[in-house]
């Protein structure tokens, strides 16, 4: 069973914090979910850092990951 991890992520385009939820299968994946207040596309990085902690790095199309 995948663990959810609840993360606060600040949208790349309107800047408006949102929660979102993290798949623990998802490690060192890239995926585009849209934004839940200005419907953009926001390129997400998932990562595990040293500790075992979730990383999330959020990016705008135009951004090189």
């Amino acid at each position: 069973m995948n663990q959810l991890t609840d993360k606060s992520i600040g949208c790349p385009y309107c800047g408006e914090t949102i929660n979102v939820l993290i798949d623990s299968s998802d490690m060192e994946q890239q995926y585009i979910e849209d934004c839940q207040v200005c419907c953009k596309p926001i390129n997400f990085l998932i990562s595990e850092s040293i500790n075992g902690d979730i990383t999330v790095n959020v990016y705008s199309e135009d951004e090189a990951f």
